[in-house]
């Protein structure tokens, strides 16, 4: 799949007309920061969310990063299509490129999702693999490390999984290897 344009890496651009549908699926699912015109369960295949990211902003800091959720390549991932209504878009997107494209780690891409029996057009953001921040591979044991040391402007690291996790279980959409990590970060103390 091609990489987004690297001056796009700051910007959401929606050529569609009307409301649209934004896939989320990590604490944009029980954080949105905005009040969506609808949420919908929804499904994207060819995507998964992983701990790729290396936070230094808001889970961690440049001399100790934590880590962040991704969509990376693969598989497929189950979260929270958010309806955003023509007359809120330029706001909620504003807000969204500020809060998650700092760092220029994610582009925005349009996405087919699926809500229900439908396929709709969305768009969430994506991991720039070819980014700095990009953290290809890294041991379960790793992970758990650096998400129990991480603290940055947001907070805690492993308070964003915990609230990640139990979000999800909460939506009856529990993901097992984000439970397993947490596992992990649990037993470190």
């Amino acid at each position: 799949m091609k990489s987004p344009d690297k001056e796009n890496r700051r910007r959401i651009i929606v050529n569609e007309l009307g409301d649209v549908w934004f896939f989320a699926y990590g604490s944009l699912m029980w954080n949105t920061g905005f009040t969506p015109a609808e949420i919908r369960e929804a499904t994207l295949k060819g995507w998964h969310r992983r701990f790729c990211v290396s936070s230094i902003i808001y889970r961690g800091t440049p001399e100790q990063p934590g880590l962040s959720l991704g969509l990376d390549r693969g598989s497929e991932c189950r979260g929270l299509a958010l309806r955003i209504a023509e007359r809120d878009r330029d706001e909620v997107f504003a807000y969204l490129a500020d809060r998650e494209m700092p760092e220029e780690i994610y582009s925005c891409q349009r996405v087919m999702i699926t809500i229900g029996d439908e396929s709709v057009v969305a768009y969430t953001f994506v991991v720039n693999r070819d980014h700095a921040l990009y953290v290809a591979e890294m041991s379960l044991e790793d992970m758990a490390r650096r998400i129990s040391r991480g603290r940055g402007k947001n907070g805690l690291n492993r308070d964003y999984l915990a609230s990640t996790v139990e979000h999800l279980e909460q939506l009856g959409m529990p993901d097992a290897n984000l439970a397993e990590i947490l596992t992990h970060v649990e037993r470190l103390g």
